[in-house]
């Protein structure tokens, strides 16, 4: 056991130099650097093979309510492209993040309010930018915002009411039919994984629990 924690650590060790050296030589051509690739709304892939997330933003998840429109917008913007990026940082995982800049527009900023990702706190020289730009999205009721995946009423099948709702802090997962206390104050926001269920039985099955407040 003690074999394989070192290895881990070595693993990790490895992955933080690689990046660093990969940014550091990216810095010092003063150009940018390419993108290869786009793997979702807040990912992107750059010359070397580094895997790069966006500082300040979640996009859903390619299989969830606004995954594939993210996707687009961000391959719109910078695939093939070179980006400049700066407060790069590596997370605990090791994994490279940025602010990510494209003929000095903030790649970041765009993707924020057009809506089809949500602002994620962070700590850097743009994040009141960028808050603010997310915010707006929301009250203008753009991408996930609007009725296409943040919902209070089931749109494509109304004989459907069960509201399944995924707390943003535990992960917890449950479900609300009408006549439970909280069911006129929940919505589904479909854009992280929440949905709508005929049955409990449905609700269950896809990992939900009964609320509390429910009789």
């Amino acid at each position: 056991m003690r074999i394989l924690g070192a290895l881990g650590i070595l693993g990790f060790l490895g992955s933080v130099i690689l990046n660093i050296h990969l940014f550091q030589k990216t810095e010092k051509l003063g150009q940018g650097i390419k993108v290869l690739e786009v793997l979702d709304g807040d990912t992107i892939l750059l010359d070397g093979k580094v895997r790069l997330r966006l500082r300040h933003l979640d996009a859903p998840e390619l299989e969830f309510c606004g995954g594939e429109e993210a996707k687009n917008l961000l391959e719109g913007l910078v695939k093939g492209k070179r980006v400049v990026l700066e407060e790069y940082i590596l997370d605990q995982q090791g994994r490279p993040m940025a602010l990510v800049y494209l003929d000095n527009k903030l790649v970041n900023e765009e993707m924020l309010k057009s809506g089809w990702a949500r602002y994620h706190a962070d700590q850097s020289s743009k994040k009141d930018q960028l808050k603010e730009a997310g915010q707006k999205a929301k009250e203008e009721k753009k991408g996930i915002y609007s009725p296409k995946c943040y919902q209070t009423e089931n749109l494509e099948n109304p004989k459907c009411e069960i509201k399944g709702n995924i707390d943003k802090v535990t992960d917890t997962r449950l479900y609300y039919y009408p006549g439970c206390a909280q069911y006129e104050f929940t919505i589904v926001e479909k854009d992280i994984g929440e949905d709508w269920f005929c049955t409990e039985k449905e609700a269950r099955e896809a990992g939900f629990e009964k609320a509390k407040t429910c009789y």
